[in-house]
């Protein structure tokens, strides 16, 4: 299982989630760390960031979500890339599955290589993620149709759009995804309501058949 962690935080901070996230035997926690320091204001000085996000410039208030559909940041696709070659090291491992996941700009990256790359991926998580280049991601959905996705976000999420998440899910079940949807009450977060689910979710992905490969 491979975690992307998000904007301004590191790869450390996923290692209470290797103690309540629970693996088949045998599995592994991958958590790679992303490339670049953060800095005030733009994020906590030990914080790191698979790009420089600079949210409040697609804020149109102080107290308004963001909207990253549009947009396609500059940083997004060398950042999969990274990803991409830590997958690779686990792709030839026989009757192994590899689960991709990451919270808020983690979840980002992580939608990029599965729908934008040609890596395997047996299981797509995404937490409290968003859409970020809608049209680009939305015309590969349906090629990538045998990846199960979890998705999980809080209604009062003050970061990124509940509404857009919920839009995201219903275009992936759309292109003929399978979804397991676990919205919650709450902000920006991952609550423990949505660990159960996500074990859940890993225990039926453990007894159905490996998914073939899918197309580039």
């Amino acid at each position: 299982m491979v975690l992307l962690h998000g904007y301004g935080s590191s790869a450390e901070r996923w290692l209470p989630f290797a103690e309540t996230i629970r693996l088949p035997a045998g599995g592994r926690f991958v958590f790679p760390q992303a490339p670049t320091l953060t800095v005030p204001p733009d994020g906590p000085v030990d914080g790191r960031a698979w790009w420089r996000l600079d949210l409040a410039s697609h804020r149109t208030s102080t107290e308004a979500t963001v909207d990253l559909s549009a947009t396609q940041p500059t940083g997004l696709k060398s950042a999969a890339a990274l990803v991409k070659e830590v997958i690779r090291q686990f792709e030839t491992h026989p009757g192994g599955r590899i689960v991709l996941g990451g919270f808020s700009q983690g979840a980002m990256v992580a939608t990029e290589v599965a729908f934008q790359s040609d890596a395997h991926v047996d299981a797509l998580v995404l937490l409290s993620g968003t859409l970020v280049d809608e049209a680009s991601w939305q015309q590969r959905f349906s090629a990538h149709r045998a990846i199960p996705v979890f998705m999980s976000h809080g209604r009062a999420d003050p970061v990124l759009p509940f509404g857009i998440a919920d839009r995201f899910r219903t275009e992936l079940a759309a292109a003929g995804l399978k979804v397991t949807w676990v919205p919650f009450d709450g902000g920006h977060e991952i609550p423990a309501s949505v660990v159960l689910e996500l074990n859940k979710f890993l225990a039926q992905l453990q007894e159905s058949p490996r998914a073939p490969g899918t197309a580039p």
